[in-house]
């Protein structure tokens, strides 16, 4: 059998344990207990977007160009092709950096620079390089 298997078997069954556990530990409901309280916790109100300053967002783009500003979108090592970033959606550009931040998209270079931008950053990022001309 491969390890990860294993390990995810080894996971399922020690979630079931716990579960198990948490049940036999829980107080019992009482039937006086009204429907309310039983009822699924509203879900969380999204957080407010955080809007971007361009004039910030100038700022914090100076060490972009060094790849994406370069003519042809073309990096010298390694010789891949570098996206086109000025000109493009908000919503891209700032989904681009969280999941860089996140991890989820994967490129060593851009997760490293992700990881240094707060919210505030990727949103002054986005406004900037969206209204940016080429």
């Amino acid at each position: 059998m491969r390890p990860l298997t294993i390990a995810a078997c080894f996971a399922l069954t020690i979630a079931a344990a716990l579960a198990a556990n948490a049940e036999d530990k829980a107080p019992a409901a009482t039937p006086a207990a009204p429907a309310a309280a039983t009822a699924a916790p509203a879900p969380a109100a999204k957080a407010p977007a955080v809007k971007g300053n361009a004039d910030t967002g100038r700022q914090l783009t100076y060490t972009c160009q060094g790849c994406h500003g370069v003519t042809g979108y073309k990096n010298a090592y390694p010789n891949y092709h570098v996206p086109k970033i000025v000109g493009q959606s908000p919503e891209y550009l700032s989904n681009a950096l969280i999941e860089y931040k996140k991890g989820t998209r994967k490129h060593p270079t851009m997760q490293a620079q992700a990881q240094s931008f707060s919210d505030q950053d990727i949103a002054d990022i986005a406004a900037f390089l969206s209204t940016a001309k080429q």
